[in-house]
């Protein structure tokens, strides 16, 4: 073929053996209407073709542009990343193409990247943000723009939430703890004032610790603040008592500046609980292994999409696509006392 020419809708109807009609319905919001071997068909036909839909035709014609936005508040954090995986895998299932933007945390790339998503005219959002744009969000809304917020809350806002259950989370990880016997527990995690989930989790463990009559430390600086965290571990490590003691981590970014200080001050794992929220592939290559609690990230992805797709409805069906997620705990020699 060609390679200057454009493969036509008509050409993968022709080579897939399926009709036009056939072909439109694939590429468009009525997919799940085709069997599963005539999709098989079409795919491959339109791959060997090079035929690629154009989608603001699509858009102009009042066929919906089929593309999802992702505001993603630190493309860095591996958690955003793993949920970003299963965004984008629920949105291949359904035809959809997934417009992912970074915001670096910072409130006014919030407010701009809204706008370009906006222009875009994607046809529902996946919202992780640091900030507070909640003026923009409801104007999406109200524009009836289907809006889903991931792992953040903003009150008032009337949009579904998709994320850990972070107060499950926390009442693990200290009973775990707990059961170890470690009795003094350093917190440790990035400022909370513009992450709901952060506030929650920190909350969460103050009220535990003291319903469980544990001593509770909390450290919450910029990890770019590698002296202030470095003594705040050094002083923790350093007070006196009889007590084992251990750090609860807030996320995997927290986790890695946790146990790199902890080697730094010759602190041995297990002898010094350590145990991090988000489970990363190195967890299980330091050391005796550290102890995490995983999050569901690609169940998370997927029920972001699944609340998308299933539009403001609030019958049973569509509530069980909107709740907080369950960890899994994934116990290693970093929370394992010595005999």
């Amino acid at each position: 073929m060609n390679p200057s020419h454009r493969a036509t809708i008509l050409e993968v109807a022709r080579a897939a053996g399926a009709s036009k009609t056939s072909v439109s319905r694939y590429f468009g919001s009525e997919r799940q209407r085709l069997s599963g071997e005539l999709q098989r068909r079409i795919a491959e036909a339109a791959r060997q073709l090079g035929y690629q839909p154009n989608q603001l035709a699509r858009s102009l014609k009042g066929g919906g542009s089929r593309l999802i936005g992702m505001l993603v508040a630190d493309i860095r954090n591996p958690f955003s990343i793993a949920v970003m995986h299963g965004v984008e895998q629920a949105c291949r299932e359904h035809g959809l193409s997934l417009l992912v933007c970074n915001t670096d945390n910072d409130p006014a790339q919030e407010r701009e990247h809204l706008a370009l998503l906006t222009a875009y005219r994607v046809e529902g959002l996946v919202v992780n943000i640091a900030g507070s744009p909640d003026r923009e969000l409801k104007r999406l809304i109200d524009q009836g723009i289907p809006l889903v917020l991931l792992d953040r809350e903003l009150a008032d806002l009337g949009a579904e939430l998709v994320g850990l259950d972070n107060a499950l989370a926390i009442d693990m990880a200290l009973d775990h703890l707990q059961a170890q016997g470690y009795r003094e527990l350093l917190y440790v995690s990035e400022p909370p004032a513009r992450a709901s989930s952060r506030q929650a989790r920190l909350n969460r463990y103050q009220s535990g610790c003291a319903a469980r009559h544990l001593g509770g430390r909390v450290h919450c600086q910029p990890l770019e603040d590698d002296a202030a965290l470095r003594l705040a571990i050094a002083d923790f490590l350093a007070a006196p008592t009889d007590s084992p003691k251990a750090l609860l981590c807030a996320n995997g970014k927290v986790t890695l500046a946790a146990t790199r200080l902890l080697q730094a001050l010759g602190a041995r794992l297990g002898d010094t609980g350590l145990l991090g929220i988000d489970e990363l592939d190195w967890c299980a290559l330091v050391g005796p292994g550290i102890t995490t609690l995983a999050q569901p990230t690609d169940a998370i992805g997927r029920a972001a999409v699944q609340c998308l797709l299933a539009g403001p409805a609030h019958d049973d069906v569509h509530e069980a696509t909107a709740r907080r997620h369950a960890p899994t705990l994934i116990a290693r020699g970093s929370t394992r006392r010595p005999a």
